[in-house]
């Protein structure tokens, strides 16, 4: 993993298909657990290359291969993450750590206070994840037309 690198998406990157498929590959466990459905099932390369353009986004790579990525969007007092993949075989190698740490550099450097995502209800394991890395719970939140909780709200303070 020496030859990790972090590398901000824009529109001089060509690697949209395969960056697609390394967020289906990464969130591929959710099919059939959480409902509704994941958001990322609706990316297309198009509206992938979209969104990292207009947010801050990064992929990580391994020389060569995909690994891992992250998008990000400036709110009012928060950096909220989302789209946050590794690799399933590239996972515990601290890829996603270092991605939320180019993140936490983001929102210091807009003079924000706090990074911002949103977890499945069901998805568990992702819950201590994020609490391990200094995230606490701050709301639960409804899809439209869910009358259940379907996701949480996660904080963490930026020092």
């Amino acid at each position: 993993m020496s030859d990790m690198t972090l590398r901000r998406l824009d529109g001089g990157f060509d690697r949209w298909d395969a960056l697609l498929d390394l967020i289906l590959t990464s969130f591929a466990y959710m099919n059939g657990r959480i409902d509704p459905p994941s958001s990322a099932l609706a990316l297309t390369s198009e509206t992938l290359k979209t969104k990292a353009i207009g947010e801050i986004a990064y992929a990580a790579l391994d020389g060569e291969q995909l690994v891992g990525c992250i998008f990000s969007r400036p709110e009012v007092e928060s950096l909220y993450v989302g789209k946050l993949a590794v690799l399933p075989a590239a996972q515990g190698r601290g890829i996603g750590k270092r991605l939320l740490g180019m993140a936490e550099t983001t929102a210091r450097e807009l003079g924000l206070k706090s990074l911002r995502l949103e977890t499945r209800i069901e998805l568990v394991d992702n819950h201590a994840t994020f609490a391990a890395w200094g995230f606490r719970k701050t709301a639960e939140n409804r899809h439209a037309g869910f009358d259940r909780t379907t996701s949480i709200e996660m904080h963490k303070a930026i020092a």
